[in-house]
């Protein structure tokens, strides 16, 4: 996928640990350190690796509530580590919320361009449609760009994070949390980039450029079947081809309905598995709160 950190950090637990949750969670780690070098940047992709990212949580969530780990990192001097963390998880936390509003909002945009589609009320009412959902498209490419500079700030926050000296536990508690945030970082960086693909342009509509049309028209046809286009560059295909054609075509009507309905369902299992996950950081946030006021 496209995250920077993900291929520069090597998952480095200690040897021995002391609790069977640090195994576990560094199993769940190596999975998605897996799932990061073979996955194509496509939302069903995406789903994947976020399902993953939850499963993580929950093993954080039993290692985080270990009276030993509470008791370890209520230190005072691991007091402004656990802090600093916990700011990273409001950002996270952020970013997943607005990842999510924005998934939410993409999923009602596409429902009313389907809507209106099947209404078929004239090329006017589609063309306005289609340009609804592309502005959409061009202000959530802007809105991914921003929470991408602030996922970069936490990931170089982590990465000047010196290395501490300390007992085996918390020693691995603290590698373990690392590699957490890190991994966060990495796949919410990838939605993120999935969201801010390049809208297509706009083509010419004159009917004196037919044949030209027909041409762009097979081509488009073939880029569609190509395995690394994602879900968004399907559904611009198919509408710029229904802009530049009589909207009354069938085939291409119904393959824009094809696109819109693949779009839709996957967003909306994104869309879940983001809800779960924003949930996750704030319990995660919640203890980690916890643990600093004790």
């Amino acid at each position: 996928m496209g995250s920077s950190s993900k291929t520069k950090r090597s998952i480095s637990l200690p040897c021995s640990r002391s609790h069977p949750s640090t195994v576990r969670i560094e199993e769940k780690l190596n999975k998605i350190k897996t799932w990061e070098a073979t996955s194509p940047p496509t939302a069903k992709a995406i789903h994947n690796g976020l399902s993953r990212l939850d499963d993580l949580y929950k093993c954080m969530e039993d290692l985080l509530n270990l009276p030993l780990t509470q008791q370890a990192l209520s230190h005072d001097q691991h007091e402004k580590w656990v802090g600093d963390l916990q700011e990273g998880f409001i950002t996270l936390l952020d970013t997943c919320g607005t990842a999510r509003d924005v998934i939410t909002q993409m999923k009602e945009q596409v429902r009313d361009l389907q809507s209106a589609l099947r209404r078929r009320k004239g090329d006017s009412s589609i063309e306005i449609s289609i340009a609804k959902y592309t502005c959409f498209r061009k202000n959530t490419k802007k809105d991914a760009k921003t929470l991408i500079a602030m996922m970069k700030q936490i990931d170089n926050k982590i990465e000047a994070t010196p290395q501490l000296e300390l007992d085996q536990h918390v020693s691995s508690v603290i590698k373990v949390l690392r590699e957490v945030a890190a991994v966060t970082i990495s796949i919410l960086h990838s939605l993120l980039l999935f969201l801010s693909v390049p809208v297509l342009k706009s083509m010419p509509t004159r009917r004196s450029l037919v044949s030209k049309f027909l041409h762009k028209w097979t081509v488009a046809c073939e880029i569609y079947q190509q395995e690394n286009m994602n879900e968004l560059e399907r559904v611009d295909v198919t509408l710029h081809s229904l802009r530049r054609s009589d909207s009354s075509e069938g085939d291409k009507m119904q393959i824009a309905q094809n696109s819109l309905k693949s779009l839709e369902a996957s967003i909306e299992d994104v869309e879940n598995v983001l809800e779960c996950l924003f949930r996750r950081f704030i319990k995660a946030r919640v203890t980690l709160l916890n643990i600093v006021s004790h």
